[in-house]
């Protein structure tokens, strides 16, 4: 039994009915298929990570190609654009064809707008897919970040040609920052929210949904049961609010996971709202490196979650290493998911004999040094075309 310093188990109190989910007329699954370059991601049996949690079977949902990026931040990115671009258009009085059109309408239309800037904060994944969007539809844009954020996440984000703009502090700094560019040229496309600024981050929560119908669509074709276990991240929350529906459609038990140093999510869920976590969130899962969750996802996830898990960092590399044996490469967010199990079934009594577990690897290889670092690179290529070696 291994039970790293910090890390924290906490059932959720407030689990119970969900809140009423508004039906909406337009398909992101159907609009993420007209964008260029979209295949489903593969669902990856990963025997190593079984083992290790003792379990019948751990299917990963991998994320780390998804659309020309390496991470499935772009699913709810790009649903975010295409429904804030139609309502730019809708509101000016211009032609604004339906969603139901697909992309390639959605750009001709979106030419009448004239210069325009996507906008937004991130910790690296999000911007890079926000920045992405502005390129493919000929936007500008501006991306904001933490002075802390890993060069490589940078330059990725500069890549997409983002001008990139570090802010002293910490990710929530960086969103209140971002807050103030809205205007009638710049379209703020953020996955949190704050007051008065609620509708888009519940779009990017509508286009992850993408994930988990791939996910429904795949282990019907394959004839495999739906699993028994789900192990989400938490950020803010927006992904962990789109897995709340599916995983309460097929009965699994959820458990969300969050740096210790970040856990906006328990934090709130002890306090029974939304409380800030004060300080600076300094872990290795720089995706989740939140102190505050968002307002428009805290319903469904505190509703929704079975319980929370706060860990190391130290269980992420492991995580990380035990999926490069199975062949995939995962990024340090990227393999939280699993890294919760691990704890969970380590420290915290969770019993996984015999269930069948799904993860998502949210990332792969964003920072390849670090990557580099934790799990080696020799000859062995992983399924996503990053080479790893098992340590």
């Amino acid at each position: 039994m291994t039970v790293f310093q910090g890390e924290s188990y906490f059932p959720n109190p407030l689990r119970g009915a969900l809140p009423a989910i508004s039906a909406d007329q337009f398909d992101p699954l159907a609009f993420h298929q007209t964008l260029p370059g979209y295949a489903p991601t593969a669902l990856i049996s990963a025997p190593h990570a079984a083992e290790a949690l003792g379990a019948a079977e751990v299917l990963v949902k991998d994320e780390s190609s998804r659309l020309g990026l390496p991470a499935f931040k772009i699913v709810g990115a790009s649903w975010a654009v295409a429904r804030a671009v139609h309502q730019a258009l809708v509101e000016r009085g211009l032609p604004a064809p339906p969603l139901s059109d697909g992309f390639g309408a959605l750009h001709e239309a979106a030419k009448a707008l004239g210069p325009m800037e996507l906008c937004c904060a991130t910790d690296g994944n999000h911007g890079r897919a926000v920045a992405h969007m502005a390129k493919l539809i000929g936007f500008a844009a501006k991306i904001f970040v933490p002075d802390t954020m890993s060069q490589a996440r940078v330059d990725a984000i500069a890549s997409e040609g983002a001008e990139v703009v570090p802010i002293e502090g910490t990710y929530d700094d960086a969103i209140k920052r971002s807050a103030d560019e809205a205007s009638r040229e710049t379209l703020v496309i953020s996955d949190t929210s704050w007051p008065g600024y609620s509708e888009v981050p519940r779009w990017v929560v509508d286009g992850y949904a993408t994930i988990f119908r791939e996910i429904s669509n795949e282990l019907s074709r394959r004839h495999i049961p739906s699993p028994e276990v789900v192990g989400i991240q938490i950020g803010v929350g927006a992904l962990a609010a789109a897995t709340v529906p599916y995983a309460r459609s097929v009965g699994a038990f959820m458990l969300g996971v969050e740096p210790y140093t970040a856990a906006c999510i328990m934090h709130s869920l002890r306090e029974c709202e939304v409380t800030y976590l004060p300080g600076n969130h300094p872990s290795i899962m720089a995706g989740l490196n939140a102190g505050l969750a968002s307002e428009t996802s805290w319903p469904m996830v505190s509703h929704g979650l079975d319980a929370a898990i706060a860990i190391d960092d130290r269980r992420t590399t492991q995580a990380m290493r035990l999926l490069a044996k199975d062949g995939i490469v995962a990024g340090e967010t990227g393999a939280a998911g699993l890294a919760g199990l691990l704890a969970w079934a380590d420290g915290f009594g969770g019993d996984l004999s015999g269930k069948r577990v799904l993860v998502i690897n949210t990332e792969g290889a964003t920072d390849p040094k670090s990557h580099a670092r934790i799990v080696g690179t020799k000859s062995i290529a992983g399924r996503n075309g990053v080479k790893s070696r098992e340590r």
